[in-house]
């Protein structure tokens, strides 16, 4: 299974040409963001929002299995967390993006709306790192979205792993996991949607496998709909090369696919997905004490990175 975690609408899609762009480029799941760029839609307009969030409503309803959507909302806006609310609840929208542009992630102001998130126990996904349009990137350095762990019941997705702040990104995510968290719980994982230009790119993917693990990472093309499911399948073919590149195992390559957003999610994976991760404990690194540095899984596990330990604390 393949999970497109990251898919804009400009609200000139239409659902069969959407489903249509999934199947040629060989995705079974995408998660669609309503529209807020453009075609009359703004981030700094709440009313323009509730029509992308009823839009992407009509979009998505009647594809359940395929289309997940996720509600936009600017939290600077005190009806705001009503919005969120009734997105999901009365429009059946199953998760929230939100683009920090005006706004920090830890201001007082933005509280309510991430207080409703935790409410509902939402996946959320943020942008994170500079903008490609010259807006100002200062207020979506990853450190700043740690605010979200007062909201513990939400699950987090940074965009485009922070760049170019990739190092920021890392040490937000791996809180959890020095923990012991297991990947499939943690509060906090990194889309890799591409931010780094190209130079950059196995660089970073690279470090993030080996600190963090494939855990910890989700596949999204950022693509903007409506667009030819060779456009999306390109996105998806970079991955592929650098997953050759770094020589993935299957384990690393499934999680990065499709584990790590299915756990975002709050999807429960086929049944061919629990047989593996029951015949193959290294998918998901198990929780380590201090007297136990080889953990559960032994030679399996020694195909996915372990997460870094500090050894002073």
């Amino acid at each position: 299974m393949i999970i497109d975690a990251h898919l804009h609408c400009t609200g000139r899609e239409r659902t069969d040409d959407v489903l249509r762009t999934l199947d040629e480029a060989g995705i079974d799941k995408g998660v669609l963001l309503a529209p807020f760029l453009g075609d009359g839609y703004s981030i700094d307009d709440a009313a323009s929002l509730r029509r992308a969030n009823e839009h992407l409503s009509r979009l998505v309803r009647h594809h359940p299995d395929r289309l997940i959507g996720f509600a936009v909302v600017d939290p600077r806006d005190p009806a705001a967390p009503d919005d969120l609310r009734h997105a999901i609840e009365d429009l059946g929208l199953r998760g929230c993006k939100m683009v920090p542009t005006g706004w920090y992630p830890y201001e007082e102001r933005v509280q309510p709306v991430f207080a409703m998130a935790h409410a509902l126990a939402l996946p959320l996904l943020f942008h994170s790192g500079i903008f490609i349009d010259g807006r100002s990137g200062r207020f979506c350095r990853p450190t700043y979205f740690e605010a979200l762990r007062d909201h513990p019941r939400t699950r987090v997705a940074l965009a485009h792993m922070g760049w170019p702040w990739t190092d920021e990104a890392l040490a937000v995510a791996l809180i959890d996991r020095i923990h012991g968290v297991p990947h499939a719980q943690v509060q906090f994982r990194l889309d890799i949607s591409f931010g780094p230009p190209p130079a950059y790119r196995r660089e970073v993917l690279a470090r993030m496998l080996e600190v963090l693990g494939a855990g910890s990472l989700q596949f999204g093309s950022d693509c903007f709909l409506p667009c030819s499911g060779a456009h999306v399948r390109e996105r998806r073919q970079w991955v592929e090369d650098l997953m050759d590149m770094l020589d993935l195992d299957a384990a690393a390559r499934r999680q990065i696919w499709c584990d790590t957003a299915a756990a975002w999610l709050g999807l429960k994976l086929e049944a061919e997905g629990q047989a593996q991760r029951s015949s193959h404990p290294g998918h998901l690194l198990p929780r380590l004490s201090a007297n136990d540095e080889d953990g559960a899984g032994g030679a399996a596990s020694s195909s996915v990175p372990r997460p870094w330990r500090p050894i002073c604390c």
